[in-house]
């Protein structure tokens, strides 16, 4: 992986690919670079496709302290490096630094988000808060497989699965960013749909959901939707919350090689 230096001086490792207009790739919690592999192999058929490591994570640096700034000049840095009339991927949370990186000024022609977990309305702001409550107590600790669990929880994992989780090669490498959650979390805010900064996002977006996500993502999509300028809604039949690659991929070719965008 080639490295770039964020504007605090950390180095952000990266991997570029393919051949056509750049796009750059966001992971969301507990993700590398690694994980977007498969999704970039088949857009490298279309495009110059940028993964990278998130600050703390894999090759990449992590100067203390985090801010959500930080991690916006982290994706600025990558997206000078991708070139000209970038576009923006972000899954899950790392669609949330997506959206808050564009409005921020980080330019991008078009950005593409799947599904960034808010939980707004007061009875999930109240969630949100709960939940980085103890996030915050674990990771004190240093109960990092307490973190991974807590987020599996939070995501509908079952306990079952997250105990046979706990006893596979995969889990070392969950535990090592399990500190990331912070960022994620920090990324995220009170959990409301951050309307008045989102209303300064210039680029064309395009919000997509599972059609067998649930129904609470499926109201949030839409209302990220509706807070974005430039935004439409797609819902991809037969996915859920883990969207497979080969699904949105023909989704982020069209998109993203689009001349003229309809308004929803």
């Amino acid at each position: 992986m080639d490295k770039t230096l964020s504007l605090d001086g950390t180095p952000i490792a990266y991997r570029r690919r393919g051949d056509g207009p750049p796009v750059v790739l966001v992971g969301g919690a507990l993700s590398t670079a690694a994980d977007g592999e498969l999704l970039a192999a088949l857009l490298e058929r279309h495009f110059t496709v940028v993964t990278y490591d998130r600050r703390g994570r894999g090759a990449s640096g992590d100067t203390g302290p985090y801010a959500v700034r930080r991690e916006i000049e982290d994706l600025a840095a990558v997206a000078a490096r991708a070139g000209e009339r970038v576009s923006v991927f972000g899954m899950l949370s790392g669609g949330a630094l997506a959206l808050e990186a564009q409005a921020a000024g980080v330019p991008a022609v078009r950005v593409a988000v799947f599904e960034p977990p808010y939980t707004p309305g007061a009875a999930g702001r109240l969630y949100k808060a709960r939940c980085t409550a103890r996030l915050h107590e674990l990771l004190s600790a240093g109960d990092r497989a307490g973190a991974v669990a807590l987020y599996l929880s939070r995501t509908g994992v079952p306990g079952p699965t997250i105990a046979r989780m706990r006893r596979a090669p995969l889990w070392s490498g969950l535990e090592a960013v399990a500190h990331t959650l912070a960022y994620d979390d920090a990324v995220l805010g009170t959990g409301a749909v951050p309307g008045e900064r989102f209303a300064a996002v210039t680029a064309r977006t395009l919000v997509v959901t599972g059609g067998f996500s649930t129904a609470r993502a499926q109201e949030t999509t839409l209302a990220l939707a509706a807070a974005v300028p430039r935004a439409r809604h797609r819902t991809l039949t037969g996915q859920t919350r883990e969207v497979a690659p080969q699904a949105i991929a023909p989704v982020l070719t069209d998109f993203f090689t689009r001349e003229v965008f309809a308004h929803r």
